[in-house]
């Protein structure tokens, strides 16, 4: 965090050295306002500085992407990926930018996705109400917003292992909830033919139009965690994951900021959860499973947790080996495969995928700039460059 959006997060004056709390403290009497003394407006400006070529490099590959690869890849691969990454962006930006560790994000998709199935359509006529899917796909994110808002209010106010059990629990619940509730829930078996819509006469569970739908939501997630992280209320967020009681202290309220911050994420997994149920046409108690609230953990991880771009990349790579580990390994072992992966990240690179790829990126900077001064070290170089003339 710079210095620049610490100081616009507080609305810290620089002219007059005062503490705002949250407000903007006006000038002392008899000096005008300098620009210094108020706080720049955010705009779209900021998000755009931080796009650059590898950006549209990426944006021309996913938008290309379904004409090049067989429908198998586009659906299964492109479409279940880009779906998890949505659900796993959501405890990426909880845990990477809020300091909170929630195994609750799959439940509040759940919730939406079970939203779907019982006010929508699905082969279950005698529970589902039939409503128009608009009216359904807003009732399922509002209450997955509502939940993860819930959720948030219970647990915001413990850390560490605490805030973990509190969510698994919810978790836990939430699946006998549904497993042995017949009247609502339908039990064991859930909800079978939960399919998208046709609208304008596209069908939505098609391989390129679902992949294209995912792939919308997914890059309006991504640049909305990108701009509100660097937003007012993004960066008073890291610093309550950084100091709590500082910024008590300076009048910003470390509670309401989480449970704000669980809302935020309950909307993004909860349009992850809508999709997610799309793609797989049901809903049921294993989807809201214990392994399903460890598998967005995975991924998440195996992104990196401290970029927006880490769970989609953790998705990928999980979605993978879901669909091909099994032609090196048995059906029952994929998740040994995947634990001794998730093992071997958290021991060598704690920030995920993304923390190897800075690494490698950080070591070829160095050998470019060794070969560029004649194989010195170019620190060593630079300290002498700097040096006085006359001096030794």
């Amino acid at each position: 965090m710079s210095a620049a959006q610490w100081r616009k997060a507080m609305n810290f004056s620089a002219t007059s050295r005062h503490w705002a709390g949250g407000r903007v403290v006006p000038p002392p009497a008899g000096r005008a306002a300098t620009p210094a003394s108020t706080p720049p407006a955010i705009n779209g400006q900021r998000l755009w500085r931080h796009i650059g070529a590898r950006h549209v490099v990426v944006l021309a590959a996913v938008l290309l992407y379904p004409w090049i690869v067989p429908p198998f890849f586009t659906f299964q691969i492109g479409g279940q990926a880009l779906a998890l990454g949505l659900i796993a962006l959501s405890l990426t930006f909880l845990a990477g930018y809020g300091g909170m560790l929630s195994l609750a994000q799959m439940t509040v998709a759940g919730i939406a996705g079970y939203v779907v199935a019982i006010l929508g359509e699905s082969g279950t006529p005698q529970i589902s109400l039939g409503w128009p899917w608009w009216l359904v796909v807003l009732f399922a994110i509002a209450a997955g917003t509502a939940s993860a808002t819930f959720i948030g209010w219970l647990s915001v106010r413990t850390e560490g292992i605490y805030t973990i059990m509190i969510t698994l629990a919810i978790g836990v619940a939430f699946f006998y909830l549904a497993q042995q509730n017949y009247e609502i829930f339908n039990g064991f078996q859930g909800f079978q033919k939960v399919v998208p819509p046709v609208v304008l006469g596209v069908d939505w569970r098609s391989p390129v139009p679902y992949y294209y739908l995912v792939l919308f939501w997914a890059l309006c997630g991504y640049f909305f965690v990108k701009y509100l992280i660097r937003a007012p209320f993004g960066v008073a967020l890291q610093g309550v994951r950084d100091n709590a009681r500082r910024m008590s202290a300076l009048g910003f309220s470390p509670v309401a900021h989480r449970v704000a911050a669980y809302a935020v994420a309950g909307v993004i997994a909860s349009i992850g959860g809508v999709l997610l149920v799309w793609y797989n046409g049901l809903i049921s108690p294993g989807s809201v499973g214990t392994g399903w609230l460890i598998n967005i953990l995975i991924i998440a991880v195996l992104g990196g947790l401290r970029h927006p771009v880490g769970p989609f990349i953790g998705a990928v790579v999980f979605v993978l080996l879901q669909n091909f580990a099994i032609d090196l390994v048995d059906r029952e072992r994929f998740n040994l495969v995947i634990g001794l992966i998730f093992l071997v990240i958290v021991l060598f690179s704690p920030d995920g995928l993304l923390g190897w790829w800075a690494w490698l990126r950080e070591r070829a900077g160095r050998r470019l700039a060794r070969s560029a001064v004649g194989g010195k070290d170019w620190r060593s170089v630079g300290v002498q460059q700097a040096r006085p003339a006359g001096r030794s």
